[in-house]
């Protein structure tokens, strides 16, 4: 079984959702951890509870598994999320994203990074809503066309007191 694979089963089995798996240098595994979409909004987000589980279980599961690694950090994905799987677009329909194509789309000046409003995916059809010189428009794209897609930060100070 592939480490990817070893990871999202063990994090999969606790309750959470794999986001991501990098490894750094100095043998640095870093594992980012959220809640299923269905559990998103009633528990809201990662704490260092959440990580603390997954750190523990995951520790013994790499050990077992000799899998070699210096130092294991968990978090959560943070403000900027990345958008990778079909299920990402789904839950995030609606939001704002930021979506960096492999090539460039030849009907929008060759760009290849966009703005914008993520819709409802349509099968494997993706689409997002974003300003274009004339106006609204609106890029199609599928899953294979997206290099990186992240989620734009929404934040409010209003609501903090003074």
């Amino acid at each position: 079984m592939q480490l990817p694979e070893l990871i999202e089963k063990t994090v999969a089995g606790l309750g959470y959702e794999l986001v991501d798996v990098e490894r750094a240098e100095r043998g640095l595994l870093r594992v980012y951890i959220d809640f299923t979409a269905a559990d998103a909004a009633e528990k809201g987000p990662i704490t260092v509870e959440d990580c603390a589980t997954v750190s523990h279980q995951l520790s013994h599961v790499l050990t077992v598994e000799n899998v070699n690694y210096e130092r294991l950090e968990i978090s959560s994905p943070g403000l900027d999320r990345p958008v990778r799987k079909l299920e990402d677009f789904v839950r995030f329909a609606g939001c704002e994203v930021i979506v960096k194509l492999r090539v460039a789309m030849p009907d929008s000046n060759n760009r290849k990074s966009f703005q914008g409003v993520l819709q409802e995916p349509q099968g494997e059809n993706l689409a997002l809503e974003f300003e274009g010189k004339d106006g609204p428009a609106m890029l199609e794209f599928t899953l294979a066309d997206v290099d990186k897609a992240r989620l734009v930060p929404q934040v409010d100070f209003k609501g903090r007191k003074a």
